[in-house]
């Protein structure tokens, strides 16, 4: 009987900077959309970071700094979404 290979977790940073913002979440396909889900960690004044395990594959995703659903000015991909803005794209 052969194996079952496990797929390899990678280890992904996000990072969001906003000197005003106060609480700053990340939600995406990875977590149901949830916007409390993953809190990014204030690293230095204005910048803030996150590091989740994610399989392989293509994610969409947003910050929701102070309850503002914003997209990740630094992907390099984006997809229309169905509230007439845009998502962050992350291929691993």
């Amino acid at each position: 009987m052969k194996k079952k290979k496990k797929a390899a977790l990678v280890r992904t940073v996000f990072t969001y900077t906003d000197p005003l913002a106060t609480t700053v979440f990340l939600a995406g396909s990875f977590n149901d959309w949830k916007p409390d889900a993953n809190a990014l960690t204030r690293v230095a004044p204005g910048n803030w970071q996150i590091e989740l395990p994610l399989l392989a594959g293509r994610y969409e995703y947003l910050f929701v700094a102070d309850g503002k659903w914003t997209p990740d000015p630094l992907a390099r991909e984006s997809a229309p979404n169905p509230h007439g803005g845009f998502n962050s794209v992350v291929q691993l």
